[in-house]
Parts: C-alpha cells; structure tokens; sequence
C-alpha cells in the first residue's frame, strides 16, 4: 500500500509540474502596477475558470492528499538503509601510554629506574 500511494504521489507531482508549465503566464499584466497601461488590477481578474485551472486545482488537491497520507504513514516503517552492527556507541580506545603515576611524597626515597622529579618552582619573591 505504502508503495502504491509513493507510485500516485510521484506521478501526481509529475502532472502537477506539467500542468502548471501549460498555464499562460501572467507577467505581462503586472507593468500594469508599474505605470503600464492596463485596464485590469495588478494580478488581473480570475474570470471564469479554464479547464486548465480546474486540472490544476484536482491535481494540487491530489499533491496534498497523498503527502499528507505519506507522511503519517511514512514514520511507522521501522526499517534502515544503514546495515545493522552489533553496537551504536564506539568501543573505547585503548589508552597509548599507561597513566602516570601519583607523584613519590616529600622526602621519600626515588623509585629505582624511574626519571628524576623535578625540582619545585621557586616562590614568587615577597611570598614565604
């Protein structure tokens, strides 16, 4: 069903795109708004409805219906062009380097192998 209705919509988006291009233009009538010589209003008076007009308001109707069919329809497929993977979240990186240790406290002995700390700033003159 659901590929049905996507068949009749893009087909009606076919016909709607053609009948539209048939319609005569109106660009002529609006130098009329712009100092041209011109007995009717800007955009002109609808007068009686064309045949092309009334396709065009069935055809626009039909646009309407079916995009409003697909897209409440259209949410409940539950399917993905992705392929499925056995976890969304990326497994963590393994760390490059081991995490330094907790610095050796005052006064104890060097850890043999281990690089020499260094030594501490010097206080900012005027501080103790």
């Amino acid at each position: 069903m659901f590929y049905l209705v996507v068949t009749i919509h893009v087909l009606v988006c076919l016909m709607i795109i053609a009948v539209v291009l048939l319609q005569a233009g109106k660009g002529a009538d609006i130098g009329s708004a712009f100092g041209g010589s011109g007995s009717q209003a800007v955009f002109g008076s609808m007068g009686t409805p064309t045949l092309l007009g009334k396709v065009t308001a069935g055809v626009a109707i039909a646009f309407m219906l079916t995009s409003f069919w697909l897209a409440s329809h259209g949410g409940r497929r539950g399917t993905s062009i992705m392929p499925a993977t056995e976890s969304s979240a990326p497994a963590p990186a393994a760390p490059s380097a081991p995490a330094p240790a907790a610095p050796p406290a005052p006064g104890a002995a060097p850890v043999p192998g281990a690089p020499p700390s260094p030594a501490p700033a010097p206080a900012p003159a005027g501080q103790k």
